[in-house]
């Protein structure tokens, strides 16, 4: 999220151009192997479920649900934590999650982030009824005098977000997306430019009510 977009006008022709580009990219990439869900499941339940729950649904908002999270998101945020060749820091600064990915190769990663998407995740709620209005307003229309586009126009009209591209957000603990649209803004989650130039533009107030309307779409 450091390199912000010049424009954030998230036109269908500019999504395309995206998405494109995207695919262009995985078309070189060599396949990987057929991830292993039982072994998935080995790690997660070693690594990962102390803090995300066994299946991937985790108690409180200090961490994440990653149960129907789209696999190659999650393959992107786990190797995000590490240290790539050449780069002097990981593209996501997290010293806790940087210790859990260290002893995983990268099948390991693709393992277990395919155990997760497998499972169910559990429905969440949006508690704050006077914020309910705005938080849908931003997710479904976003703000135009502000130059904040839907949230719904790359992750859904029910949060499910676009595999390999856009997270599934629908259902997640409003503490942790609007921690996340915090860090976003602040720029001390660094490895989504385009979300930086969307949370630059949203109030505290924003942010909490679009966080927790998110928390109630399934």
């Amino acid at each position: 999220m450091n390199r912000v977009w010049t424009s954030l006008a998230a036109t269908p022709f500019a999504l395309a151009i995206f998405a494109a580009s995207s695919v262009a990219h995985a078309a070189d990439a060599p396949a990987p192997v057929k991830p292993d869900l039982n072994r998935g499941q080995a790690i997660a339940s070693q690594v990962c479920a102390s803090c995300h729950g066994a299946d991937g649904n985790s108690s409180g908002g200090a961490y994440p649900k990653l149960a129907g999270q789209h696999a190659d998101y999650l393959y992107k945020q786990l190797a995000d934590f590490k240290v790539q060749s050449g780069a002097k820091a990981p593209a996501r600064n997290n010293a806790i999650m940087a210790g859990m990915v260290g002893a995983l190769n990268d099948q390991d990663m693709r393992n277990v982030a395919a155990f997760f998407e497998s499972q169910k995740e559990k429905p969440g709620f949006a508690r704050n009824k006077d914020s309910v209005a705005l938080g849908q307003k931003i997710f479904r229309g976003g703000l135009a005098d502000k130059g904040v586009p839907a949230c719904a126009a790359c992750h859904g009209p029910a949060g499910a977000g676009m595999p390999a591209q856009y997270p599934r957000l629908g259902g997640q603990w409003a503490d942790y997306t609007q921690a996340q649209l915090v860090a976003f803004r602040d720029e001390t989650r660094t490895n989504n430019a385009p979300m930086h130039a969307v949370a630059s533009r949203l109030s505290d107030k924003e942010i909490k009510a679009v966080a927790d309307y998110i928390a109630g779409l399934r």
